[in-house]
């Protein structure tokens, strides 16, 4: 298929257990493109079931897709988006240089922000008598501010007063220290947002942790905590890792486990889809397509999306 020069990027987005790595996959396939996971938890090895790494969505007929950012780091790191932005732009450039199509697929609304939004995220530390200085102007006056020193991309960074005070922070300390400018590569994404009825993703999340558990998600946590990764540390995870955690250290019951794994699971959920419509009202476009539509019918549109 022709690319087009208008996106140099596909986001597959939407909430847990909608079907993204089912639908970017075979499109990765169609446009010979490469898979750059969004998901805040798929980056730790060993944490498999719990994460819900299908690696066999990764294979389209006898072809496996490339996939980037999973299983990168151990257990027990507190990886940050800091550094997926950074590792993010590096699988990009990479996947680029060989001359295939970049899909993000996941559902970490703040790691996909954090790249579409092209905020420069080194870690800049604060300055409270900047800070101090700003508190006393009103929104509008910050973001003024804020669009002589630097092209301002969308609404995010000044749609509250503590935002546009950060980043105004962020654009002094890049003008007191030259030396560190980050160019980030500019990004025409086309973004991509798996529509589910709430009802059926209810149920989808429900048939999948009874799933997971008998596959074995139980023996995953005992084996992660074998290896000598605290308890507590799994349990900052949250969702899986925290409730399976509790249950096999024998705070809480199988049962107790089961019920509130799952309704944190369905509450999980929701918050994305809150996420993704503050992305929406904040400026990005998002084409939402329907789960349930034939998986053909869903790329052909896509498709044509993306050569348009």
């Amino acid at each position: 298929m022709q690319h087009s020069n208008k996106y140099n990027l596909l986001v597959v987005l939407g909430p847990t257990a909608s079907g993204k790595t089912a639908l970017a996959a075979p499109l990765a396939d169609k446009i010979k493109g490469e898979i750059i996971s969004a998901d805040s938890r798929q980056i730790y090895r060993h944490m498999n079931l719990g994460t819900g790494k299908d690696y066999a969505d990764y294979t389209v007929g006898d072809h496996k897709i490339p996939y980037h950012l999973i299983d990168i780091t151990d257990p027990g790191y507190k990886y940050n988006v800091y550094e997926y932005q950074r590792d993010f732009f590096k699988a990009f450039e990479d996947i680029n240089a060989r001359g295939k199509f970049p899909i993000m697929c996941g559902g970490t609304g703040m790691y996909i922000e954090a790249v579409l939004s092209g905020f420069k995220m080194i870690q800049v530390p604060s300055n409270p008598p900047l800070r101090e200085e700003l508190e006393h102007k009103s929104l509008e006056e910050l973001a003024a501010m804020l669009a002589l020193m630097k092209t301002l991309h969308n609404k995010t960074e000044v749609d509250t007063k503590k935002r546009a005070i950060r980043a105004i922070e962020i654009e002094t300390y890049y003008q007191d220290n030259p030396e560190i400018e980050i160019e980030l590569p500019e990004l025409n994404p086309l973004i991509i947002g798996v529509d589910i009825d709430r009802d059926l993703r209810r149920e989808k999340i429900t048939a999948r942790l009874k799933t997971r558990l008998e596959e074995g998600m139980v023996d995953e946590v005992k084996g992660i905590i074998d290896s000598g990764v605290k308890p507590e540390d799994l349990i900052y995870y949250g969702l899986e890792y925290k409730f399976l955690t509790q249950y096999v250290i024998g705070e809480i019951s199988y049962d107790e486990m089961f019920q509130q794994l799952n309704i944190a699971i369905h509450q999980f959920a929701k918050r994305q889809m809150t996420w993704f419509r503050k992305m929406e009202r904040s400026g990005f476009d998002i084409h939402w397509v329907n789960a349930t539509e034939n998986i053909e019918t869903r790329i052909n549109k896509i498709e044509k999306m993306l050569i348009s």
